[in-house]
């Protein structure tokens, strides 16, 4: 294993980094240090932890192509997608914008990126129009009426490892309409069309493996005066505690769109983590998952199974840089099934012998990290080598 994989390194046969990510050491590091911080000192360790919070801002932005005050943090991605979704509902009839409008989701996302628009929609002020099927830009055209304000979609499938075309949808959709992004299952996995996004949400406990508490919400300036502060809470405005009336104005960037301050320490590690990615090259990561995963599915296959997801048959990891579509390229999640075998008991199977993968409406899912041991798809395989003998025997 190259030298700088120790840093994310994970128990072997772990293949669930789409459902949560052992944190890495560098995150374990800051995680002991701040709780350290907190037990030793007073008041004093809030100024460190604003000094943590604005440098994992400014990381975050590099990362994303934004400046440090177009990222907030929040508790998690359902929290910033909540935001986004009150925000978009808030903005309503002002500046750019039509009164009342629709946002376009689909139907079959992550219910995570699915329930902040319905309850939007349940509190007034937007419509939401349900899509079947992946989100390409050819169902989005379909849809794409006056009254459509915004489109919410998940830049990668968190069941089928699907890489929605963001770029394109951008460009189809057009400057005066809102693309908000669930980047949970892609920031720190797979490089993405990050600069086509207008609002982004995503966690640090998957990918990132920064654990539970943290996450990143990216508001461009480019569509702050499209939306409002629907959930903006007293962190979110100018002079909450010495104003002589509430409410007061709204703070510039997308801070205005918190309830309240992020966990300082889940932040810091989340900073750590993001700094992780840029310093290891988010192309670098997403080839070594490339490898790992399509090594899996070649052994799951040689052992009989079906697979779905993963990297191209016809192009490698990182390919889509010279056609300028990054959904022609995977993902970090793949998924597999073995005919004529019980999915339950093919998952159980794969727990009893040491592998770690989720069980999703009949399918195993499969998504490993770029420090998962190559060794993991021989143990795949035999196992399902040997499930598939039982079931023919049964």
């Amino acid at each position: 294993m190259p030298e700088y994989l120790k840093k994310f390194a994970e128990p072997f046969g772990y293949l669930d980094f789409a459902r949560f990510g052992p944190v890495s050491e560098p995150v374990r590091r800051v995680l002991l240090r701040e709780a350290d911080r907190l037990h030793r000192h007073g008041w004093d360790a809030l100024d460190s932890l604003d000094a943590d919070t604005a440098a994992a801002a400014r990381t975050a932005g590099w990362l994303l192509g934004c400046a440090p005050h177009e990222i907030a943090f929040v508790g998690s991605t359902s929290h910033g997608l909540f935001a986004a979704a009150h925000a978009v509902g808030a903005g309503a009839g002002r500046r750019g914008s039509a009164p009342g409008g629709t946002v376009l989701v689909a139907r079959n996302d992550f219910p995570g990126a699915v329930y902040p628009w319905l309850r939007a929609a349940g509190n007034g002020g937007l419509t939401v129009r349900q899509l079947e099927g992946p989100v390409t830009a050819d169902l989005v055209r379909a849809h794409l009426d006056d009254r459509v304000r915004a489109v919410a979609v998940c830049a990668v499938d968190a069941a089928t490892g699907y890489r929605a075309p963001l770029a394109a949808i951008k460009e189809l959709i057009g400057p005066d309409r809102i693309l908000v992004v669930d980047a949970v299952q892609a920031l720190g996995a797979v490089e993405f069309a990050a600069d086509a996004a207008d609002v982004l949400a995503a966690g640090g406990q998957k990918w990132l493996r920064a654990g539970w508490g943290a996450a990143v919400l990216m508001v461009r300036d480019r569509i702050a005066e499209r939306i409002g502060p629907g959930l903006g809470g007293w962190s979110g405005v100018v002079d909450p505690i010495d104003a002589p009336v509430h409410p007061c104005p709204p703070r510039p960037g997308a801070v205005a769109h918190t309830l309240t301050n992020p966990d300082g320490p889940a932040v810091a590690a989340l900073g750590a983590a993001l700094a992780l990615v840029r310093e290891e090259g988010a192309g670098r990561i997403e080839a070594r998952i490339g490898e790992v995963l399509g090594g899996l599915l070649a052994a799951a296959r040689a052992a009989g199974a079906e697979t779905g997801g993963g990297p191209t048959t016809d192009a490698p990891y990182g390919s889509w840089r010279g056609t300028g579509d990054p959904a022609a390229a995977g993902s970090g999640i793949a998924r597999l099934r073995l005919p004529g075998a019980d999915p339950t008991a093919v998952h159980r199977a794969l727990t009893d012998a040491g592998l770690a993968t989720t069980l999703r409406a009949g399918w195993i899912r499969l998504s490993p990290h770029a420090s998962t041991d190559p060794g993991a798809a021989e143990l795949l395989g035999g196992t399902l080598a040997h499930v598939r003998r039982g079931a023919r025997t049964a």
